[in-house]
């Protein structure tokens, strides 16, 4: 599985220099802004002591809403340039996973299938679907938690980004040198969280960015403390193995991958097994392909959704 840390270790020593070398249910618990010309925030409790943020932006019409996951310790914010799009003609909903942004930081449940969970109580919640359901990297793990605990009933389409679904513990002994790399990254991660986010934030994002939206991206991921954000990529990566989910995606399922990306062919591999899987390349991108060309991205999910509406 293509994660943020693989992107860093191939990218960010560069940019890192010799430090990147070493609840109640109800309506009652959703609190939201009642103006619809912009994005708002709403904040959905799934448990009496967790609440999960999300951004909705854009009206209920006849077209299905689309749902945007981010990837590791990121944020809604990470998806603005397609909120702006596709919201001008259909509702968009970006969650903030928990842990992550500005929903509630928890010790626990921080893994695919609680935030899964998570995500079906806040579709409950804001009573949308059926819906297109985007997860990029660690949000693909998310994904297939989802399908596997809930079906596809609520979905009417699936859009997988620069990741392959997990095949858990069972893969370390196959790949020894993967699981090695990962686990030897979380020492820089763990001395210097500050240093080792700008440098994974330069790894899978090369476009130029102006150094405000850069800081701010780097302040988002700092919100997740560093002890939870190593557990997150534990459970992402070395957990349950999720790939024989992958026969239960019964719905028109895209995968975007960045042409950099070192699973690549298993990305392609992964979208040949689908029922109704469909395989896109973004080149000139790393992994945040949808920051680093967003047009391209933009256009190939509209031809998506178009082929789904009709």
């Amino acid at each position: 599985m293509l994660n943020f840390n693989s992107a860093f270790l191939r990218a960010a020593a560069p940019a890192l220099g010799m430090l990147g070398m070493l609840g109640m249910l109800g309506a009652a618990n959703v609190c939201m802004a009642q103006s619809t010309a912009a994005p708002r925030d709403a904040f959905v409790h799934v448990s009496a002591d967790v609440r999960i943020h999300v951004v909705v932006a854009g009206s209920a019409t006849t077209m299905h809403p689309l749902v945007l996951i981010p990837g590791w310790r990121l944020t809604a914010s990470i998806w603005k340039q397609q909120v702006a799009t596709f919201s001008k003609k259909r509702q968009v909903i970006v969650v903030d996973p928990r842990s992550q942004g500005e929903s509630t930081e928890t010790a626990e449940g921080d893994t695919p299938e609680q935030r899964a969970r998570d995500l079906d109580a806040v579709l409950k919640q804001l009573k949308v679907g059926p819906i297109v359901l985007v997860g990029w990297s660690q949000g693909v793990q998310d994904v297939a938690a989802y399908v596997a605990q809930f079906g596809t009933a609520s979905l009417a389409g699936i859009v997988l980004v620069d990741s392959t679904v997990s095949h858990g513990a069972a893969e370390i002994p196959k790949s020894p040198g993967f699981a090695a790399q990962q686990l030897g990254l979380f020492a820089l991660y763990a001395d210097d969280p500050r240093s080792y986010t700008r440098g994974m934030m330069r790894a899978i994002i090369t476009r130029p960015l102006p150094q405000p939206e850069f800081d701010a991206l780097v302040a988002d991921a700092l919100k997740t403390p560093t002890a939870i954000g190593e557990a997150m990529l534990v459970a992402d990566l070395f957990g349950v193995d999720r790939s024989p989910i992958l026969a239960q995606f019964d719905r028109p399922t895209l995968v975007i991958a960045s042409g950099a990306s070192l699973e690549l062919a298993a990305q392609k591999a992964m979208a040949a097994t689908l029922p109704q899987g469909q395989f896109e390349v973004i080149e000139g991108a790393a992994h945040a392909v949808f920051v680093d060309q967003p047009e391209q991205f933009d256009r190939l999910l509209a031809g998506f959704l178009a082929r789904i509406e009709g």
